[in-house]
């Protein structure tokens, strides 16, 4: 276990393309044994919906004073919450918990958190929801691994010669 690996598997899981889909199979198939490389990658994972939550809260601030991101951003929020407010009432953290546990593209911390924040839910209590989803998404891309050869392919798309 290379220092230089650990810190691509942080980046991995900040990263929100590849979060913790990348970020353990990455560490694994370089050598971190599968335990520290779901602790690496769920800790540094684990903290996307605060700095998530930080940063849209100042930049947001800053950028609704210019009316054309105004108009975007209210636009916008109107579409957004007309869609997922029912689910959301129906479902609540739980609903965003399990959206982000599962380990598929446009799903994850960084999706969960922006819902959150456009339907304007307590930072807290989505950071909890986030966690949450995230250890549960970790364990499943864990289990994914261990399942055997091959499985790997569901996280890195090989190219045929």
């Amino acid at each position: 276990m290379t220092i230089s690996t650990v810190l691509y598997t942080i980046f991995f899981s900040l990263v929100p393309i590849s979060e913790l889909r990348g970020a353990i199979p990455f560490a694994y198939f370089n050598s971190i044994p599968l335990l520290p490389a779901y602790l690496i990658a769920v800790s540094a994972n684990a903290l996307v919906a605060p700095i998530v939550f930080l940063f849209l809260s100042t930049i947001h601030t800053v950028l609704y004073k210019w009316k054309f991101y105004k108009n975007i951003f209210d636009s916008t929020v109107r579409r957004t919450r007309s869609k997922l407010e029912p689910k959301v009432k129906k479902f609540g953290y739980l609903g965003i918990m399990l959206f982000v546990a599962v380990p598929l593209p446009i799903t994850g911390a960084y999706t969960g958190t922006l819902g959150a924040w456009i339907l304007g839910l307590n930072w807290k209590k989505t950071c909890l929801a986030a966690l949450g989803g995230v250890i549960i998404s970790g364990c499943i891309i864990c289990l994914l691994l261990i399942a055997g050869v091959g499985s790997h392919s569901v996280f890195i798309k090989m190219i045929q010669k």
